[in-house]
């Protein structure tokens, strides 16, 4: 039990700015980590489903709310997944060897891909936000925690890039079978969840998270040999904006359909 609370504690410290009590980032503590990061995913969805709710009884502006939903994400986990995404997108976009792409995700300069990506994926988002009703917002929602799972398996699944990163220590300290367990089970639970809520939009959420998640695999293999803190953060991303944006463009077509 005190070991799975002080998981708890390192998980939300990392992935979160929400405040925790002080822990020791130790063998023991960061062993199952992994296992709680899918909760930080249900602490913004909550909140952002909240937003959505208060929206719709208030009569708020569509751009009010959109603003709303984008931010609470970014408050809660600090930038630290989007951070990933540019330096990622800088070192993609470099077309260099294996080994200078990897230097880039290192590098603390950011490039003007970084700064394009940030731009577009921020447009994008809001863009999505404004179009969504309370049901696909709702499915959304379960997308942080689906995202989460799916990136805590493959960290833990992977070759890492760099043997001394971030990614490496945790998933060097994890119980692996165990984090790939509790996974899996995050993972069966939100598709269940996702197909009470909506068939179809359920449906469309899974299958675009596991061919984000497949081209993730293909990426990180292909361009940097495995996976890091910051190849992690760019699929969770992408994930975070492909699940919207499949789910809005959904609605839109069966509303017109009708």
């Amino acid at each position: 039990m005190k070991q799975c609370m002080r998981g708890f504690i390192v998980a939300f410290s990392m992935y979160s700015k929400i405040p925790m009590p002080r822990c020791e980032w130790d063998e023991e503590s960061m062993s199952y980590a992994l296992c709680f990061w899918p909760l930080v995913g249900a602490v913004i969805g909550g909140l952002v489903y909240g937003w959505g709710v208060l929206a719709s009884k208030i009569a708020m502006n569509s751009m009010l709310f959109a603003a709303g939903a984008l931010l609470i994400s970014l408050l809660i986990t600090g930038g630290i997944h989007l951070d990933g995404l540019l330096d990622t997108s800088d070192a993609l976009s470099s077309w260099q060897t294996r080994q200078k792409r990897l230097e880039i995700l290192k590098d603390p300069h950011t490039g003007a891909f970084a700064i394009i990506t940030c731009v577009f994926y921020a447009i994008m988002l809001f863009a999505i936000y404004t179009q969504v009703n309370l049901k696909g917002l709702l499915v959304i929602c379960l997308g942080f925690i689906l995202s989460r799972a799916l990136s805590a398996f493959a960290i833990v699944s992977l070759p890492k890039a760099n043997k001394d990163g971030t990614v490496a220590a945790f998933s060097n300290n994890a119980k692996r079978q165990q984090v790939k367990m509790t996974m899996t089970a995050y993972v069966l639970v939100i598709v269940v969840a996702a197909m009470l809520i909506s068939p179809l939009l359920g449906g469309i959420m899974i299958v675009v998270a596991m061919a984000t998640y497949g081209y993730y695999l293909y990426l990180a293999m292909k361009y940097f040999g495995g996976t890091t803190g910051d190849v992690a953060g760019w699929f969770l991303s992408i994930c975070e904006v492909t699940i919207p944006l499949a789910i809005v463009i959904t609605q839109l077509i069966a509303g017109s359909v009708k």
